[in-house]
C-alpha cells in the first residue's frame, strides 16, 4: 500500500460501544485512517466528537447522506475511501446502498440487513458495482478459530459429523431501562429487526459454525423464547437444531438471560478422526481431541501457531480488539488492490455470508418447531 485507506464512520457517536471499538480496530495496524463521519444527528455532540476525534468540524456530518454526498465532493486525494456501518440494525441497509450508489466501498456490522429482500439487494449491488463489501464477524478474525478452519479444510478432523455452538449472555436478564442505550435499540423490534437473542448473538454462532467447517446449513428447526416482558415477543433466549449440506447434524444454543454469564461463546466440531474445541473467553487455546490418544492443546504464536493473524508473541493474549483489527486490515488491502486494478484474495466475511445470515434469523423465527429451509 502507497497510503493510508481513509474511512468515514455512521454511528459510533457518545456512549456508543461498538463504534470506539470500530476505530480503535481499524487504526491498530495503521493501515486506515478516520477521516470523517456521521456520529450522531445532534449538532452539539457532533461537535464534541470531532473534538475528541481531532477531526475538522466540517467533516463531521448531521446524516450519513450529508457525509457520502459531501465526501463525493472532495479531490480522490482528499475523499474517504470507505464507509463503516455502525449503526442500529434498521439503517444498515439504506447507508450501503447509498454509499455503493456513490462510489464508495462499504464495511457493515452485522446483522447485514432486517429483511432478505434488503440482503438480496445488496448482493446484487455488490456484484454490480464490483466494489468491496465486507461484513464485521469479526470471531471468524481470531487466530486460533483461522487455524480451526485450516485444519478442517486440510482433512484432520475427517468427516464433519457433529457441529455445536453455543453463546449465552446475561446482560439483558432483566428488564431494560432507557438509559441503557445498547439495551434499548436492541429489544426494540423497530431497530433491531424480528429476532433480539438470534439476531444479535446467535446469528454469530450461525457464521462461525458455517465459516470454521466450510458447510452450509440446509435446515433448522427452533425452539426460542421470550422470557423478559416489554420486549414485543422478541427472543431472548432459544435453541436451534442444524442440518448440514453433508448429512452432520449440530446446534446452536443462544441466550441473553443466562445470569452470570458474559460473552460465553463456544464451539465444538467432531469429525470422524477427530474433534475442536475454542471458547471466545480463552482464545488462545485451540482443543484437539481424539479416541486414540491425549488432547492436544494448540496456543496462538506457540511455535508459530497461527502466526499469520498474530501481532504478539505468546502469551500476551490477543482477542476482540485483534480480531476485528484483522478484517479491517485484510479489508483495506483488498480496497489497495481494487484501486489499483490487482488481483487479491480477501479472508474476510461478505455480503454473501451477510445473506446467509439474515436468512438464518429469518428461518428461526418462522420454525416455531419446524424444519425449515435455508
Amino acid at each position: 500500500m502507497k497510503r493510508k485507506i481513509r474511512m468515514g464512520l455512521v454511528g459510533g457517536g457518545p456512549g456508543s460501544f461498538i463504534g470506539a471499538v470500530h476505530r480503535i480496530a481499524a487504526r491498530l495496524d495503521g493501515q486506515i485512517e478516520l477521516v470523517c463521519g456521521a456520529f450522531t444527528r445532534d449538532p452539539v455532540k457532533c461537535k464534541a466528537m470531532a473534538q475528541e476525534l481531532y477531526l475538522p468540524e466540517e467533516r463531521c456530518y448531521a446524516s450519513y447522506k450529508e457525509m457520502i454526498e459531501c465526501e463525493s465532493k472532495l479531490p480522490a486525494g482528499e475523499r474517504m475511501d470507505f464507509v463503516s456501518i455502525c449503526t442500529p440494525n434498521h439503517i444498515h441497509a439504506e447507508i450501503a446502498l447509498y454509499a455503493m450508489d456513490h462510489g464508495f466501498d462499504v464495511l457493515c456490522e452485522k446483522p447485514m440487513t432486517l429483511t432478505v429482500e434488503e440482503a438480496e439487494a445488496l448482493a446484487a449491488k455488490v456484484k454490480e458495482t464490483g466494489l468491496v463489501f465486507a461484513l464485521m464477524h469479526n470471531y471468524t478474525a481470531y487466530p486460533m478459530v483461522r487455524v480451526a478452519k485450516e485444519m478442517i479444510a486440510n482433512g484432520d478432523l475427517g468427516e464433519i459429523r457433529r457441529i455445536m455452538a453455543e453463546y449465552p449472555q446475561g446482560w439483558l436478564a432483566d428488564v431494560v431501562t432507557e438509559e441503557n442505550k445498547q439495551g434499548s435499540w436492541r429489544t426494540d423490534p423497530a431497530t433491531t429487526g424480528i429476532s433480539c437473542c438470534m439476531g444479535d448473538i446467535g446469528s454469530h454462532a450461525e457464521n462461525l459454525s458455517e465459516f470454521i467447517t466450510g458447510l452450509q446449513i440446509s435446515e433448522l428447526c427452533s425452539n426460542i423464547k421470550n422470557f423478559v416482558p416489554g420486549r414485543s415477543g422478541l427472543d431472548d433466549d432459544g435453541d436451534v437444531l442444524l442440518r448440514f449440506e453433508n448429512g452432520a447434524q449440530g446446534v446452536i444454543s443462544a441466550s441473553q438471560v443466562a445470569i452470570g454469564e458474559e460473552n460465553a461463546l463456544k464451539i465444538r466440531i467432531y469429525g470422524t478422526k477427530a474433534a475442536i474445541e475454542w471458547r471466545q473467553e480463552d482464545p488462545e487455546t485451540l482443543i484437539v481431541k481424539y479416541n486414540d490418544g491425549a488432547a492436544r492443546h494448540f496456543r496462538r504464536n506457540w511455535a508459530g501457531c497461527g502466526a499469520k493473524w498474530s501481532r504478539l508473541p505468546a502469551g500476551h493474549p490477543e482477542g476482540f480488539l485483534e480480531g476485528m483489527a484483522n478484517i479491517y486490515t485484510d479489508f483495506a488491502r483488498a480496497i489497495d488492490a481494487r484501486l489499483n486494478g490487482v488481483p487479491y484474495q480477501s479472508e474476510f466475511p461478505t455480503v454473501f455470508d451477510g445473506v446467509r445470515g439474515v436468512k438464518f434469523i429469518h428461518a428461526v423465527v418462522a420454525s416455531k418447531g419446524s424444519w425449515v429451509k435455508l
